[in-house]
């Protein structure tokens, strides 16, 4: 069975299409950009997460700050880099002095071709309130960056994955540094 044939569409909507292939079916975003998700680090060693409510799930998930590169009209060609600045002082009212590009992987990929760049924001400077776009109603949470697990464990909401992948991500980064940024 080749596993390079086109596939057939099954659904186009406004957002994503549908698609089947060998009996599979997957979904893909319409815009064929990378996500980006965001490791912001205060210089107190806190994490920057955002819980917002999500429908496909039917609850609240605590999430790195992340959004869609390239999803604004007439910024199709933005940068991941751009998008990843964009997304944290959308959703969380930080800008970022040092930016490292973690890594990049896919989201769900028995669902879904879309991939995710993570990247380490570090240097953090409060700027707006954040808290989403609008259409969105986030809210900002600060836990310390050692205790991340057990203040989840606590705080009892749905988690997204990728936070999980992000922090240790952005852990082994710092630690192959040798964490030259962090405040003494």
């Amino acid at each position: 069975m080749s596993h390079e044939s086109t596939p057939q569409t099954l659904y186009a909507g406004r957002h994503i299409t549908m698609f089947g292939r060998h009996g599979w079916e997957f979904v893909s975003r319409n815009t064929r950009r990378p996500a980006v998700g965001i490791v912001a680090i205060t210089d107190d060693e806190r994490v920057v997460l955002v819980e917002q409510f999500r429908p496909p799930v039917g609850r609240k998930v605590v999430e790195l700050p992340a959004g869609l590169a390239g999803d604004i009209s007439g910024q199709e060609g933005e940068s991941l880099l751009l998008a990843a600045q964009r997304e944290l002082l959308e959703e969380t009212g930080y800008a970022a002095s040092r930016w490292t590009e973690l890594g990049v992987g896919y989201s769900s990929p028995g669902l879904t071709d879309e991939s995710i760049v993570l990247f380490l924001a570090e240097g953090l400077q409060k700027v707006e309130a954040g808290g989403g776009d609008g259409t969105e109603s986030i809210t900002i949470h600060e836990p310390p960056l050692a205790n991340v697990a057990e203040w989840l464990a606590a705080h009892g909401a749905a988690v997204d994955l990728k936070l999980w992948a992000g922090v240790f991500a952005a852990q082994e980064a710092r630690q192959a540094r040798g964490n030259q940024y962090k405040q003494k």
